[in-house]
């Protein structure tokens, strides 16, 4: 069968990307993997994959997040001015991503402070979210959107696996990560900016968030990861969001993308002694449709 110069290309950086994790110390997992228990009763079962067989277990948490969407919410506490690190960031990537529309979230005070290092008290590896709002209400990821959070001084305190490129590899105690950036933000009313298909017109570079991760390579400080289900991997949940635990940042380097032009990649290996990783079973990634995403539309009428 005649290969594009494009599937050539994604190939060539998969293979690429195993061997960096290889020779960070990682042995490449074998394709069948544990049976895992419940489930999660939310409207991101609709997009379970056919091929999916078994579902992550899922410890949902309802207090403090969920049940905050329905309460009535007191003049004087919505006058009062947020602390600076529940603060809307201005920067572009707190507002767009790879894989998902433009959207921006009203910050609650009582939320948990995001910008620590390390697990956040109370959030056990493992926990899952139905709504990508509950993790960042919860501290763990704060952005609603973006992949990354940390900023140029300290580094990285967290990052998103949700959609991603693909040419990215994740093999659960190990995975690589392209950074962000590179993209036309430019739109007009007729052809609003949109992360999600505008296509890469530049090189990124080692700046702002990219440069975030940069810093936590250097420091060797851990970074929490949360996987979505429109992960193309087999670590994926079936559905929601769910925190892996602490990684550490190997390795950063430039390559070139699948569009031509340079992308910032990063290795990430994942602390010892934290609970193993729930995967699916009978997972192919190469046969994995693109999975649909109901929540743009939902979230495009009914921004915040």
């Amino acid at each position: 069968m005649h290969l594009s110069e494009y599937e050539i290309r994604r190939l060539e950086n998969i293979a690429s990307n195993q061997k960096m994790l290889i020779d960070l110390g990682l042995d490449k997992p074998p394709p069948v993997v544990f049976a895992v228990s419940s489930t999660v009763n939310n409207k991101s079962q609709k997009r379970k994959p056919s091929a999916v067989t078994a579902q992550p277990r899922c410890v949902v948490r309802k207090t403090a997040a969920n049940e905050r969407l329905g309460l009535r919410r007191s003049q004087r506490i919505s006058s009062m001015s947020n602390p600076k690190f529940l603060r809307e960031l201005k920067d572009e990537e707190d507002y767009f991503d790879d894989d998902e529309s433009t959207y921006k979230r009203k910050i609650d005070p009582k939320d948990r402070n995001p910008q620590i290092f390390g697990h956040i008290p109370g959030i056990e590896v493992g926990t899952t979210w139905e709504m990508r709002i509950h993790c960042s209400q919860d501290g763990v990821h704060a952005p609603t959107v973006a992949g990354i959070s940390g900023n140029q001084q300290e580094g990285a305190y967290s990052i998103a696996l949700s959609g991603g490129y693909e040419d990215d590899v994740d093999w659960g105690e190990g995975f690589t990560y392209t950074g962000s950036g590179g993209r036309d933000l430019k739109g007009t009313r007729s052809n609003p900016k949109n992360l999600r298909t505008a296509k890469q017109s530049k090189d990124q570079t080692l700046e702002g968030k990219n440069l975030a991760l940069k810093v936590s390579c250097d420091t060797g400080r851990p970074v929490r990861v949360i996987r979505g289900y429109k992960l193309n991997s087999p670590y994926a949940p079936v559905s929601g969001y769910r925190y892996d635990g602490l990684y550490r940042v190997d390795k950063c380097w430039q390559d070139r993308g699948l569009s031509g032009f340079q992308v910032i990649k990063f290795a990430f290996v994942r602390l010892p002694g934290q609970p193993p990783i729930e995967a699916r079973i009978n997972y192919d990634i190469e046969e994995r449709d693109p999975v649909p995403d109901d929540d743009e539309m939902e979230e495009s009428d009914n921004k915040d």
